[in-house]
């Protein structure tokens, strides 16, 4: 029999629980009904069912339904072979990693309404930030002495957030075939867009020295972020987010490079 550590990583969230119950009761759900049940947004729906792809098939009518793996795995949840603690309560190092990509705060984003304010608020700090402190942004990067005047340093910022917003979409509709839930995928964007947005105010705050590692710590925590955000705004699993995000990153520093921002 399969390790069912596996098992209990996929088990702890509620909502897969909640799918593969679903699934063992009903044998076949589409894709609108499934969505209805749990409440979730759309972005989140798919992550979920991305998560467990390895238990679950659909048919001709598109309609999801459990593999022979996804019956076993029915069949421990069913049993109660499940320790009770996944009920009640979780490891720290998941605590601390959800913590880490701000999942509890993404996964409020199903309204996107409630939360565009506060990702408008962070892109508009950061981009006044970069104009205070007179640094261009490049996306997760910054140069000093900017010859910019501020009004073109913030629509600079705006528009790199911008374009990860619009590369993503093609690039995920490209490899994945997502397409929709575009205002979730941009509130998700930028919120993860907060760390680099508070880098210039302590770079104005600390020495170069210190203001590099602070740079390097933060970037590191937006990546994660961003790719947090290409989860749950268009529901695919944080493996392929992560490889999105190192994509946009890598185009970046290629693209400075070209443009001779690095020596």
């Amino acid at each position: 029999m399969e390790d069912l550590s596996l098992y209990y990583t996929l088990l702890r969230d509620p909502a897969r629980r909640k799918i593969i119950e679903i699934l063992g009761n009903q044998e076949k759900i589409g894709f609108k009904e499934l969505k209805e049940i749990l409440g979730l947004g759309v972005g989140t729906v798919y992550y979920h069912l991305d998560m467990l792809s390895d238990f679950i098939q659909q048919d001709k009518q598109r309609k999801y339904r459990l593999n022979d793996r996804g019956r076993m795995l029915y069949k421990v949840l069913k049993e109660g072979n499940v320790p009770p603690t996944l009920e009640i309560s979780e490891a720290f190092s998941h605590r601390l990693g959800k913590w880490l990509f701000l999942s509890p705060v993404f996964a409020k984003t199903v309204r996107p309404l409630r939360f565009l304010p506060v990702a408008a608020a962070i892109l508009l700090i950061g981009a006044f930030g970069a104009a205070y402190a007179k640094l261009d942004s490049a996306l997760f990067f910054y140069f000093p002495y900017s010859a910019y005047n501020p009004t073109t340093i913030i629509a600079l910022f705006l528009f790199n957030w911008i374009g990860l917003f619009l590369f993503a979409e093609f690039f995920i509709y490209l490899l994945y075939r997502r397409v929709g839930n575009d205002l979730q995928l941009f509130t998700c964007l930028g919120i993860a867009a907060f760390p680099v947005a508070v880098f210039p105010y302590a770079y104005l705050s600390v020495s170069d020295v210190i203001s590099q590692y602070i740079l390097f710590t933060l970037q590191i925590w937006s990546l994660l972020l961003t790719s947090a955000a290409f989860c749950f705004g268009k529901g695919i699993r944080l493996d392929k987010a992560i490889v999105i995000s190192l994509t946009a990153m890598y185009l970046n520093i290629a693209l400075l490079f070209m443009l001779g921002r690095f020596t």
